[in-house]
């Protein structure tokens, strides 16, 4: 546990220069192709971070599984229960290793989930309401069969706390293994994926605030909640210093951490609350990056004289600035806190959670507890058939599936969905104290990866090669093909 005491207790020209002089040649084309770019752009590399980060989120459960069964298991707790704090006189904070990450790095893949869903709210998959309609009842679906089973199997009050746990898919798993057969999964296949995982996130983020926060003490979350108020406020009246909100965060954190919600729920909170508009926008950066050009081009005529030369740095430090103004707050926060998390906080969770014990009598245990066989069954076979059969009735009903989704496709995303693992190991952690029934979910947990990625991997396996699509012709494929020069890095 832990103890908290003084609160309530131009990379180079190139780029820039290409994407401007494309706004400039095709100014009506190139606007269409940013604002399809805001969507795309992120989403892909979102995509991508989760990709590579399953491959080493999946070193760090083997690690953990292999050092935890060790003659250098004792090691491994003694990591795990190793006492870290911060003392700044006014403020201390005391808290195991396990702690800080279970409790501040995972507040931070929450923060990283809030900013993807408010990007999927504002002009992903999740702003057009018929495409939208199909995913989210896949997801509903997808939670609530998994729900249903695990308590029909569950026996016991204290074994049925975890009924939440098969309701969870891991982000960077599932999105790992439609990576692995990229070819054969089309853009509207992984935007249904993405929106699919998206709102299990939100599922599980509102799981954990009603149902996995104990003793709440209300005087703290309204201090908390004054807190987001406040920062909301900061914004408005025009703070934009990363260093106050960080405070103002830390200080949110610790007032929630005591309040007995979950502080996770903090991080998504302030993740969905960040301001999507830039606060330059679109239009005004190409008429003030034009203005900032010809200053370049007067300077660079005479580069070698002082003023030539203080003409080309003051404009290309503006052109940095009004760039980074120009980009949205979330795209910007999740570009530098996204491969933070993915890279980091999430294998470093994965070997903090996944390093369960093994021995013959323990195995046998586990797989003669209701709980394993709940958490199984929930995620390998109620995740599939929930969102398969959800999503087939939202179509009887009016939904849309995007262009290029068949029903092959969907019980493919069915079966990667059975992976919970990250999101999984940590609502079990919330939900069960004793434990033998922590270690028999965590086994159930494991051994659903161990189905559910196969089978996952076999269903993308079985779609069809994706024709790879090319800019249209004209003078439209030009400036396509103008701004994705200039977006490539």
């Amino acid at each position: 546990m832990a103890r908290i005491r003084g609160i309530g207790g131009l990379r180079r020209l190139g780029g820039p220069w290409r994407a401007v002089r494309a706004g400039m040649a095709y100014p009506m084309a190139s606007l269409t192709g940013r604002r399809i770019t805001k969507f795309v752009r992120p989403a892909q590399e979102f995509i991508r971070t989760e990709s590579a980060s399953a491959a080493l989120l999946m070193l760090a459960a083997v690690a953990a599984l292999v050092w935890a069964n060790s003659p250098w298991s004792d090691s491994y707790e003694r990591l795990l229960h190793a006492s870290l704090g911060i003392d700044l006189a006014f403020w201390q904070v005391e808290g195991t290793l396990h702690f800080w990450i279970n409790e501040v790095g995972m507040v931070l893949f929450f923060f990283v989930i809030g900013l993807e869903i408010k990007r999927e709210i504002t002009i992903g998959e999740l702003s057009n309401p018929r495409v939208m309609a199909a995913p989210v009842a896949g997801a509903l679906g997808g939670m609530l069969l998994p729900l249903g089973i695990f308590l029909l199997i569950a026996q016991g009050a204290e074994a049925r706390s975890g009924w939440a746990v098969p309701m969870a898919t891991d982000v960077a798993f599932a999105l790992g293994v439609a990576a692995l057969v990229g070819s054969r999964v089309p853009l509207g296949l992984r935007a249904m994926l993405l929106t699919f995982v998206i709102v299990d996130d939100v599922g599980t983020v509102v799981v954990i605030a009603f149902f996995y926060s104990h003793e709440v003490q209300l005087e703290q979350v309204a201090i908390a909640v004054g807190l987001v108020v406040l920062m909301l406020a900061l914004y408005r009246v025009g703070v934009r210093s990363v260093f106050a909100f960080l405070a103002v965060g830390v200080v949110a954190w610790a007032v929630t951490l005591e309040s007995g919600v979950h502080p996770t729920t903090l991080g998504a909170v302030l993740g969905f609350l960040t301001p999507w508009r830039p606060p330059v926008p679109l239009d005004g950066f190409v008429r003030t990056a034009r203005q900032l050009l010809e200053r370049f081009r007067a300077g660079d005529e005479v580069p070698e004289s002082s003023l030539g030369h203080d003409r080309m740095v003051d404009s290309l430090l503006s052109l940095g600035d009004l760039s980074s103004n120009a980009v949205p707050h979330v795209d910007r926060l999740e570009h530098h806190l996204h491969p933070w998390v993915a890279f980091l906080v999430v294998p470093a969770f994965a070997l903090a959670n996944a390093g369960v014990q093994f021995s013959g009598g323990e195995i046998t245990a586990a797989f003669t507890s209701t709980v394993t066989w709940g958490v199984l069954a929930g995620l390998v076979v109620g995740k599939p058939v929930g969102l398969v059969a959800a999503t087939w009735l939202a179509v009887r009903l009016g939904a849309t599936r995007p262009a290029g989704v068949t029903w092959r496709g969907v019980a493919a995303i069915g079966f990667v969905a059975g992976i919970g693992f990250t999101v999984a190991l940590f609502v079990a952690d919330l939900a069960y104290v004793d434990d033998a029934l922590l270690r028999h979910a965590k086994v159930g947990i494991l051994a659903a990866f161990a189905v559910a990625a196969p089978l996952g991997f076999l269903g993308f396996l079985l779609l069809p090669r994706v024709a790879r699509a090319e800019p249209p012709p004209g003078r439209s494929g030009r400036a396509a093909r103008a701004a994705a020069d200039a977006l490539d890095p």
